[in-house]
């Protein structure tokens, strides 16, 4: 089942989601429910709270990307209650948006590598090393989890810049292709 992804000015966006456990009610419905709404909306990663929920969970599926980049054909991530346990590298600059805001991109520094431990759909705990793209989807779904977006690490210049943009999206005036849950 395809849910509506909440829009940029709801309050679920700005709470510190909480852990769940192996008796969360109907959670391979949930995770399910993600995957479709994920592609139905053509992103990579999807958190809890864009769907409403905030628990600490959320997927990545970088299959859209496999054309360009093979290893990403069958790259697919559940990521239950988190934890980024290192930044590493150096801090790369490059643009994102997210199915949460919109028609608003941004270039975002964030570090090449990460390790971050979770558990998958099937409560096996990982502790995994990631660099790259996948690194810096993980970190933008870990930010949504934590209560933050990818505008929070913008320059506050930029910030005023698309203020208007944003303030747009909190009174529900923009168009996108997918299902939304408007403020």
């Amino acid at each position: 089942m395809i849910r509506p992804i909440v829009v940029y000015g709801n309050a679920v966006l700005r709470k510190k989601a909480d852990p769940i456990d192996k008796n969360y009610p109907e959670l391979s419905s949930l995770i399910n429910d993600m995957f479709d709404t994920l592609s139905h909306a053509e992103g990579v990663g999807l958190a809890a709270p864009q769907v409403g929920l905030p628990i600490r969970l959320f997927i990545v599926d970088l299959s859209i990307l496999g054309d360009d980049e093979p290893s990403f054909v069958n790259f697919k991530k559940v990521m239950i209650n988190p934890l980024i346990t290192s930044f590493e590298g150096e801090e790369l600059s490059q643009e994102e948006g997210c199915l949460s805001i919109p028609g608003i991109s941004e270039t975002v520094k964030r570090s090449d590598k990460i390790s971050i431990e979770y558990y998958d759909e099937n409560w096996q705990k990982h502790l995994e090393q990631y660099s790259g793209f996948p690194s810096r989807v993980m970190q933008h779904e870990y930010d949504h989890i934590e209560g933050h977006v990818f505008v929070d690490k913008i320059s506050p210049i930029r910030r005023q810049m698309i203020s208007s943009k944003l303030n747009a999206l909190t009174k529900g005036k923009f168009n996108c292709h997918y299902k939304v849950q408007k403020v």
